[in-house]
């Protein structure tokens, strides 16, 4: 029997009512991954009962937020009533290979919490609302808030490690000489980039606070005999004559202006034959699901700053007199964007 307009209509409203409620979906995970559930399940099935004795929670809310996280894919129950790891919830875990609990706990913060509650503002302005609301920027307001940094910058730090081993699949650095990672903070990028090819020499370029520990990762890695730590700021000149300048997630935090200011640094500091590197989520043209909508929002929010299509970074890179060559895809949601000397 044909399926009526009404009974589509209100099949509608449930799918958008799920949506909706994907706050507290976001809740329940933050919650799970604050008790450390997917650690305790790390050695096989525990009933409600044992899980909350061992987080320290109540047993029939423990069970009740196991049932809830289930329907998503997030634990499993098993026919004895037992629940268990599912491959999704393994990524909660603290030390699991590209873990997810850093960004979780930050997505249950009160902070973070109240800055997304004036994204209205925003989109009704056009202007970012953390100066507003707080009345600094986001870096100050960071140094003022500790604690807050301190998640803040544990989630975004596991994401971005998480990305590490797609991009060195994806692209191979072992055809440079020299390769710069352009505000890099500790380095993990460019580590890699050192081991996967024993050839190149690398210098990375932050600041004395974020390369404090840097020498430590690079001795542990194995490639500290190849590394210059150079000091700096984000528009800042930079190191000259290397043959690669590498930016990761740090145009798309720029204003247009201050965008194409670090760009022209790079094209002032290049060798001739060089090749520009921006690793960045590049976002589709025809509006398809992906993770760098959603980060847009962030740094419209936070900074006034944005994510870009391909057209779009090619033309801001014109500006800077660099000519896009190609965009390599990974299997993390990021590209690297290549571009030469114009």
């Amino acid at each position: 029997m044909p399926e009526s307009s009404e009974v589509r209509d209100q099949s509608l409203s449930y799918s958008l009512l799920d949506l909706i409620q994907g706050a507290v979906v976001t809740q329940a995970i933050s919650v799970a991954a604050k008790l450390g559930i997917a650690d305790v399940l790390a050695d096989g099935p525990l009933s409600a009962l044992d899980i909350s004795k061992r987080v320290g929670a109540d047993a029939k809310a423990t069970h009740r937020i196991l049932r809830a996280l289930s329907g998503h894919g997030l634990f499993a129950v098993r026919p004895d009533g037992r629940f268990e790891q599912t491959p999704l919830s393994d990524k909660l875990r603290d030390d699991a290979p590209d873990s997810m609990r850093g960004f979780a706990l930050l997505m249950s913060h009160p902070l973070l919490w109240e800055e997304w509650g004036h994204l209205f503002t925003t989109v009704e302005t056009g202007e970012p609302n953390l100066p507003k609301l707080r009345g600094m920027g986001a870096l100050d307001y960071f140094q003022a808030n500790p604690a807050y940094m301190g998640v803040f910058f544990q989630a975004f730090g596991q994401l971005s490690e998480s990305e590490t081993d797609p991009i060195l699949a994806a692209y191979d650095f072992s055809g440079f000489g020299t390769v710069v990672d352009v505000i890099a903070g500790r380095g993990s990028l460019l580590a890699g980039i050192l081991q996967q090819a024993p050839d190149v020499k690398g210098v990375l370029f932050d600041s004395e606070v974020a390369t404090a520990d840097s020498p430590a990762l690079f001795e542990a890695a194995g490639v500290a005999d190849r590394l210059t730590i150079e000091h700096g700021g984000p528009l800042d000149k930079l190191p000259s004559g290397a043959d690669a300048y590498v930016f990761k997630h740090i145009i798309h935090d720029f204003s247009e202006e201050d965008a194409v200011t670090a760009l022209r640094n790079a094209r002032e500091a290049i060798g001739p034959d060089g090749k520009l590197l921006v690793i960045e989520y590049v976002l589709p043209e025809n509006n398809e699901h992906h993770l760098g909508h959603t980060i847009d929002l962030w740094l419209m929010l936070m900074l006034g700053a944005q994510d870009r299509t391909l057209a779009q970074y090619t033309e801001l890179f014109a500006k800077a007199g660099f000519k896009v060559t190609r965009a390599v895809p990974t299997t993390a949601p990021i590209s690297i964007i290549e571009a030469i000397p114009a």
